[in-house]
């Protein structure tokens, strides 16, 4: 080869090789993978393209890669007689969530064979449930709770019918912690949502103990007053509440059973079965991270101990 032909060839290369460097990547479809996030878990991703270009004697091609895996790559191909590459940045993005109420802590928390598919449901008849009815007893609407997607379910378990609420059906217990702190036990039976129970704020004041029973949680653990002495066995119970930072470890007595809660994003949480009717509360005991006892519901003049 002339050394004339050698210089038009680099001059030729210098030309494609700048050129290279003027193609961007096609955008990546951020309305798609923002509507299959969870609206409380939205995530800023920075997505760069890299490039990859062929030299060739007319045009060039490129591939724009795209985050997720949910672009489509634009191609142009030509034969090549040699090749070079800008050097690719980084696309850290994360997979979609899908939309609807985060999980619990543990699988435990779900009992009785009920699924998180399950409970979402749940959750979602009860918030229309809510939106659909009004207060009977001062005739206005409820508040709104939010959508499904902003809470955190912590329990499911199975309901059992009694002569204040017949029928068996499955509880579930959701919460969220923005813009307020929000609890709800909401009810559902033969697939339709029965009854719920919100709470809006939270329950605890400056001179709350470290651990602090739910002043609702009963419908969970005990069945109707009506039927004292006469309870549905064996009757599957959950309780819940929440804990300070400073709280590591929370255990459980009830119906002489022992067992230690799931400390699950500040509530504790806890269930077992009774195959016998009691007549006293579930027996609270809080334990910092030394194994130190730091709350006993015994000594907590606040909380109810009989039924």
């Amino acid at each position: 080869m002339s050394e004339e032909e050698r210089d038009f060839e680099e001059q030729l290369r210098e030309l494609l090789a700048e050129d290279a460097y003027t193609i961007r990547p096609s955008p990546v479809p951020y309305p798609q993978i923002r509507r299959k996030g969870v609206v409380e878990r939205r995530r800023q991703v920075a997505v760069a393209g890299a490039v990859l270009v062929t030299l060739a004697a007319v045009p060039v091609g490129a591939f724009a890669v795209g985050g997720g895996g949910t672009g489509t790559a634009d191609t142009a191909t030509t034969t090549p007689t040699a090749s070079a590459s800008a050097t690719p940045t980084p696309t850290p993005t994360p997979s979609p969530t899908p939309s609807g109420p985060a999980g619990p802590a543990t699988a435990g928390q779900l009992r009785d064979g009920i699924t998180l598919e399950q409970a979402a449901e749940g959750l979602d008849k009860c918030l229309a449930y809510d939106r659909d009815h009004v207060d009977h007893g001062g005739g206005v609407a409820s508040p709104d709770l939010g959508k499904a997607d902003e809470y955190r379910i912590i329990l499911a378990l199975n309901s059992t019918g009694d002569s204040n609420a017949p029928g068996d059906g499955i509880f579930v217990v959701a919460v969220k912690e923005k813009p307020k702190e929000t609890r709800l036990i909401c009810n559902i039976k033969n697939g339709e949502a029965s009854g719920l129970n919100s709470s809006v704020g939270s329950d605890r004041l400056p001179d709350s103990p470290p651990v602090l029973a739910d002043t609702n949680g009963g419908k969970l653990y005990q069945q109707s007053f009506l039927d004292k002495g006469r309870w549905k066995l064996p009757f599957g119970w959950g309780f819940i509440g929440t804990v300070e930072p400073t709280v590591a470890k929370v255990t459980v007595s009830y119906g002489g059973a022992d067992s230690e809660a799931v400390l699950d994003h500040g509530w504790f949480v806890a269930s077992g079965t009774l195959t016998q009717q009691v007549t006293r509360n579930p027996h609270l005991k809080g334990y910092d991270k030394d194994g130190k006892l730091i709350y006993d519901s015994a000594e907590d003049k606040s909380y109810q101990q009989v039924q």
